[in-house]
């Protein structure tokens, strides 16, 4: 259960960080300056750090686990 939740909020994630980069790519093509692009890059760039540090603590926990080595 712990595994399926845990990968449910990666998987949110991962949505939210193409969302913000969406986000940006609009704001950059628009020329919008009211809201500044910086703003949706930097949230991709925190929730992506915040993806690789609840996978390694995962990984940690061992509440996922790595495929074997393939040799």
């Amino acid at each position: 259960m712990t595994a399926f939740v845990f990968k449910s909020v990666l998987v949110l994630l991962l949505f939210f960080i193409i969302f913000n980069l969406g986000r940006a790519l609009y704001i950059m093509v628009k020329g919008d300056g009211s809201v500044p692009m910086s703003r949706y890059l930097g949230r991709r760039v925190a929730l992506s750090a915040l993806v690789i540090l609840l996978l390694l603590v995962a990984l940690a926990l061992g509440w996922i686990t790595p495929h074997p080595r393939p040799y």
